[in-house]
């Protein structure tokens, strides 16, 4: 359990979370303890990861049987329209589509509180870093102008002073003070090795996030166009677009399923952490950090003592004495030993920075700073991270079940189809009422040579026929449509049919015209209908 603090108390879904039984390959049971580099912590997050992969499996087992049982069983006819009922088909991919619609939603939500926590980690890892790296500055360049700069400085003077004692003496006084605050500040940087791959890790997380954001972005937005497509495929009945949705429905499908275990072994493992985080921080950086400097940083207390506080006084109360024997040296030196002023003056300036330095490093080294960092990475992670994965996790279980119950509905909605056009394709050609008929009579070559072919025909059946013995010539001519009629033959299909769209109209028909056409041989027949039909 992790130590109680009022800045920061683990939310109450990395508990649930933590809870979640961990197993070995084995199927044993293993400590729920964020423990990365142990093998075993790291195949209890592989089996959790393989929850998606489970729930792939089932989803493929149950489409096998949907698809099994769907080709062995009778077609949903109605008796009566002869058409299919596609009332079951429709309702469930309107249900599919506004399930993926609200899973989107969520998906969209989730996806942002993720990239959310996952930045402001990342921000708090760059502000430590920077923290910790003006400390290492600070340090470093204390230490060099005592080094370098105050030690040429005493050097010279030593040489300048070496007839007076007094001053030598002084002046063997400061170099103590000087070594004390080179050691004291050479013992500081501890802190500064806690930078080892601070950098470096927020850069990796940095990338690894922004793939992971798109790649999420781009399912969310698949997830619609399959939607749209199937409505459009279903109002269109167009195998293609079947085709098409099938093809992507199954893409999305895997993908929900492998977002779902990722997602699902990440927030586990972030909650064991989160749970925790304290006693990893200090396990981890036990080679780098004291445990007092550790504890300090991570809880930051009143009432905890500062492992820094009695170096920094030392280099402080150093610099001090160095410049009240500084200024005794001005005063008394000068008059005697002039070319030691340039010397004095340029160890008083090195003083004055390296004690603005030492004030710095003071704040610097506070703990206030680099907690603040520390909690603001924990409730990015914590909070808006975990809680972003588990609404992601939402969104991938809610997507996986509608994209199985769409696949279904289009296994369905493609043997509908695949049946209705079966139906028209037995339908006669011939037949007026055949809407493929009709639409073939629109091609006005095509309609010339069945005119003509009806028009022979009808020669041909009525040359054999014997005339009669006498013609009724004192009865009236017939109408245009009964001499239609009877010019081919009485054929049922062409009495009540315009001749619009059949070619050329035939000559008016008349007695002496019908006697002449029964007393034509079979090649004028041909003759005169190529004749005709030009």
């Amino acid at each position: 359990m992790a130590t109680a603090r009022l800045d920061y108390v683990p939310p109450w879904w990395t508990y649930w979370l933590h809870n979640f039984p961990h197993f070995t390959f084995l199927l044993q049971s293993t400590d729920n303890t964020f423990k990365p580099e142990e093998a075993s912590y790291q195949q209890s997050v592989i089996i959790l990861a393989c929850v998606g992969a489970v729930g792939l499996g089932l989803s493929l087992l149950i489409l096998t049987v949907y698809l099994i049982c769907l080709c062995c069983c009778h077609k949903d006819i109605d008796e009566e329209t002869k058409r299919p009922n596609n009332r079951c088909i429709t309702w469930t991919a309107v249900a599919a589509g506004l399930i993926i619609c609200s899973a989107v939603g969520v998906g969209f939500y989730g996806n942002s509180e993720t990239n959310d926590g996952v930045y402001q980690l990342t921000y708090s890892l760059y502000g430590a870093n920077q923290t910790i790296g003006g400390i290492n500055n600070m340090v470093s360049g204390s230490v060099g102008n005592a080094e370098t700069g105050l030690k040429q400085h005493l050097l010279r003077l030593d040489e300048i002073f070496s007839t007076r004692p007094d001053y030598l003496q002084s002046l063997r006084f400061m170099q103590l003070m000087l070594n004390n605050v080179v050691r004291e500040l050479t013992a500081l940087p501890d802190v500064s090795k806690a930078n080892v791959d601070l950098t470096a890790i927020a850069d990796q997380i940095a990338f690894a996030e922004y793939y992971r954001w798109l790649t999420y972005l781009l399912l969310l937005i698949l997830d619609l166009i399959i939607c749209l497509a199937l409505f459009l495929g279903m109002a269109r009945q167009s195998r293609v677009l079947i085709i098409m949705v099938m093809a992507f429905v199954t893409l999305s499908l895997i993908l929900s399923w492998a977002s779902l275990g990722g997602d699902t072994a990440a927030a586990v493992g972030a909650s064991d952490f989160c749970v925790a985080p304290d006693k990893f921080i200090v396990n981890q950086t036990t080679d780098v950090l004291t445990a007092d400097v550790a504890h300090y940083y991570l809880f930051c207390t009143p009432n905890q003592p500062n492992p820094f506080q009695q170096s920094l006084t030392v280099c402080q109360r150093s610099l001090t004495t160095m410049q009240i024997q500084i200024q005794g040296l001005l005063q008394f030196s000068v008059p005697i030993f002039p070319t030691a002023e340039r010397d004095l003056l340029g160890i008083q300036r090195l003083l004055n920075s390296t004690e603005f330095s030492v004030h710095q490093l003071t704040a610097l080294l506070d703990c206030r700073g680099l907690h603040k960092d520390y909690v603001d990475a924990l409730m990015g992670l914590c909070y808006d991270g975990v809680e972003g994965l588990l609404y992601l996790s939402l969104f991938s279980l809610l997507a996986a079940c509608a994209l199985s119950a769409m696949l279904c509905a289009t296994f369905r909605l493609w043997t509908r189809v695949g049946s209705r056009e079966k139906e028209y394709d037995d339908i006669d050609e011939e037949d007026p009422f055949n809407p493929q008929a009709r639409r073939t009579s629109y091609n006005p070559r095509r309609s010339n040579i069945h005119s003509f072919c009806s028009f022979t025909s009808s020669l041909s059946s009525q040359s054999n026929l014997q005339p009669p013995a006498q013609a009724a010539t004192n009865t009236l001519p017939a109408p245009e449509y009964m001499n239609q009629s009877m010019l081919f033959g009485g054929n049922p299909r062409y009495e009540n049919v315009p001749l619009i769209g059949r070619g050329s109209p035939p000559p008016s028909y008349t007695p002496s015209m019908r006697t002449t056409y029964l007393s034509m041989t079979e090649s004028q027949i041909r003759h005169f209908g190529t004749d005709f039909q030009v």
